[in-house]
């Protein structure tokens, strides 16, 4: 795996392939600990779950019963009659019912880990395209800074060439270099932007190339259909584990119930005394004595039936919460959808009209370069506030869309094997 990942990541740079999202959130899988971390949770609880399926280990006694201490037979093991070496082993046998209920605990652990897993898979793909968008943009709002600042070095070059022949004042040259210098401000703060996207979008690739990035996604579309989201948030990763986590609940309130049935131990003793006295053999039932269920296994039984209910109402509360936060993203996807094509349409051609209009003005004569800076300002603020609405609706397009795992994202988070009793 680590090894794909390498040579993945040497071929871009030889070839400077550029990176679509898809491939950043298959490298992010692949590198991701704790997608491992989670396969061994679950690996950890199966072994358990066989483990508590067993019975308990024998226990072995040894000892010497009723040693003299004094007169003529002191400390002799084999003079007086009643002194008698001693050899047993003790069983407890516990009930299979209880023994299975333990393992079905565990069972249900080793669930929740891999519900937890695919939890992580999904926040995994979410975080690396919202860092994969935020570097696209990001480049994007550079360029376009990048390109207006090479409009305003012309802009300078005309100044002076107007003062020169005499069309312009010296006050428009002052004009001209404070409008560069703003742009090679306003250039360094995205420049910063764009090396902070990248570090972000590094820490999930694991690549410290500089590779383009190719292959928008169509953020005018998502998975999800608000018509029946209720029924599809049921399946989110999240309400996944707290499922999980009521069946943890539930297990333990079954394993209360079989504890109220007791299990029982056998002794087997072979005793051991003097040449002139027979040697004994003793068998003996140990039964715990329940006496005082009412307040003891009861209490118990009635604590793990609570537990259910409360782990029941946190996954209702926290579905209906993701139902309302999900909503809420989805009326401000559309509208921001609604928002940007009222950029493409109207605001972002009138911006460029208005600068054509005002450069055509400044060169008959008829405006001063200070409306022409005054029109670039407007377009290129004009055509960011796009770039800046397009990214907001990118990152709440990759919210909703990763909200669950991808198909293609299971394909590459192989589980570790369960092991079976020997």
């Amino acid at each position: 795996m680590a090894a794909s990942i390498a040579v993945f990541s040497v071929a871009a740079v030889a070839a400077d392939i550029p990176l679509t999202l898809a491939q950043a959130q298959r490298l992010a899988i692949e590198r991701s600990r704790q997608l491992s971390a989670k396969d061994y949770a679950a690996s950890a609880s199966r072994e358990l779950a066989v483990a508590a399926g067993q019975l308990p280990d024998p226990t072995l006694k040894v000892g010497i019963d009723n040693l003299p201490v004094n007169g003529p037979d002191r400390l002799s093991v084999s003079n007086d009659f009643m002194t008698m070496r001693r050899i047993g082993v003790m069983q407890e046998f516990t009930r299979a019912d209880k023994r299975q209920r333990r393992a079905e605990r565990y069972e249900r652990e080793a669930e929740k880990s891999l519900a937890e897993k695919a939890q992580t898979t999904a926040n995994i793909e979410r975080d690396t395209a919202l860092a994969w968008l935020d570097r696209y943009y990001t480049q994007a709002m550079a360029d376009v800074v990048s390109e207006q600042g090479a409009q305003a070095k012309l802009e300078i070059q005309a100044a002076e060439g107007a003062y020169r022949a005499g069309r312009g004042g010296q006050a428009d040259i002052f004009t001209a270099r404070s409008a560069l210098v703003a742009f090679e401000d306003r250039n360094s703060e995205i420049q910063r932007r764009v090396k902070n996207a990248k570090a972000m979008l590094v820490r999930w690739i694991g690549s410290t190339t500089d590779m383009p990035l190719a292959g928008k996604p169509a953020i005018d579309t998502i998975s999800l259909n608000p018509a029946t989201l209720d029924t599809q948030l049921t399946h989110h990763p999240e309400i996944a584990v707290l499922t999980k986590q009521q069946e943890i609940a539930e297990a333990e309130a079954k394993l209360a119930e079989a504890n109220k049935k007791t299990d029982w131990s056998v002794e087997v003793t072979y005793q051991q005394r003097g040449p002139a006295y027979s040697n004994m053999v003793s068998v003996g039932v140990s039964i715990p004595l329940q006496w005082d269920q009412r307040n003891r296994q009861d209490r118990e039984l009635a604590s793990r039936l609570a537990m259910v209910e409360q782990a029941r109402a946190e996954r209702d509360e926290m579905l209906r919460q993701h139902i309302a936060e999900t909503r809420l993203m989805i009326n401000e996807w559309e509208n921001n959808r609604e928002r940007l094509g009222r950029f493409a349409h109207e605001l972002i051609p009138l911006a460029n009209q208005r600068t054509l209009a005002t450069i055509a003005a400044y060169r008959g004569g008829k405006s001063g370069l200070t409306d022409v800076l005054a029109a670039r300002r407007n377009e290129i603020d004009v055509r960011l506030q796009a770039l800046q609405l397009e990214a907001d609706t990118a990152r709440l397009w990759a919210q909703l869309n990763f909200l669950t795992p991808s198909n293609e994202a299971h394909s590459h988070v192989p589980a570790l094997p369960a092991r079976e009793a020997q």
